[in-house]
């Protein structure tokens, strides 16, 4: 193995995974498959019959630091001697024919692996050779097949993107991040009573100025003023803010003599 310097100070996560890449042919694709795996937590690799041989400078240069999963690859004559110590193996395959065994979509794959890991049993991702893909005997290896569903009229990934693929789904599938927050970086989202009390403010000032002097709408337009203002997650910051745009507002309405030429 070849060490490199300046990699990020990645390592393995668990027992996860292992990617095993038959017969790949750019040096290029080695690299940000390496990439994509330190993305989704993933670190072993195996090379079974690179192409051009190994190790090769090329997947350095593209893998973006993810160097320690490159330095610690083991190359393999056949599938059969990458996948020995494992126990269960998946085989990516776009296009199954003549085989009965159970597909499985990405997402599916990672639920099964993450359970299959969780009982201390060795796994491994089979990917196929950029042009062909994986034949009838390396499929043979696999204990099912994992298939992607995309668009049917354009299913082409390079080999990077199939395994970037299976990463997110691996890392996602015990993942806690929410699927939806909202940034509110030093301020925080408003109360209800900070939220009411800004519309007391609006209201108020709304009143003064004859925006509601049609006694029969006005009902009906404050409550569309405080849904406009209730429906989302408006923080105090942004309260603050509008409190100050209705204080200002007042005030150049004063300072102009508009109150008086209303009055008169």
């Amino acid at each position: 193995m070849t060490g490199r310097d300046g990699g990020a100070d990645i390592g393995p996560i668990g027992n996860s995974p292992v990617v095993i890449l038959v017969r790949p042919q750019l040096a290029d694709n080695i690299g940000a498959v390496a990439r994509a795996m330190a993305n989704g937590g993933l670190f072993h690799l195996r090379l079974v019959a690179p192409r051009d041989g190994w190790p090769q400078e090329r997947a350095w240069r593209n893998a973006s630091g993810a160097d320690r999963i490159l330095d610690r690859l083991s190359v393999h004559p056949t599938v059969a001697d990458a996948t020995a110590d494992l126990h269960r193996v998946f085989a990516t395959c776009p296009r199954p024919r003549h085989i009965v065994k159970p597909v499985l979509t990405a997402r599916g794959a990672a639920a099964e692996l993450r359970e299959i890991c969780a009982r201390d049993l060795r796994a491994g991702l089979l990917f196929g050779p950029e042009r062909a893909g994986l034949d009838n005997d390396d499929m043979a290896a696999a204990d099912a097949l994992v298939r992607y569903p995309l668009n049917p009229a354009f299913m082409s990934l390079n080999l990077a993107q199939a395994v970037m693929v299976m990463a997110y789904e691996w890392w996602t599938a015990e993942d806690e991040t929410l699927p939806r927050t909202l940034m509110t970086n030093e301020t925080r989202v408003a109360t209800k009573a900070e939220v009411d009390n800004f519309l007391g403010h609006l209201v108020a000032e709304l009143d003064a100025c004859g925006f509601l002097a049609n006694r029969p709408k006005r009902p009906g337009m404050v409550r569309n003023i405080r849904h406009f203002f209730q429906r989302g997650e408006a923080t105090e910051q942004e309260l603050r803010t509008l409190h100050g745009i209705v204080t200002e507002l007042v005030h150049g309405r004063r300072s102009l003599g508009r109150d008086e030429e209303a009055g008169g």
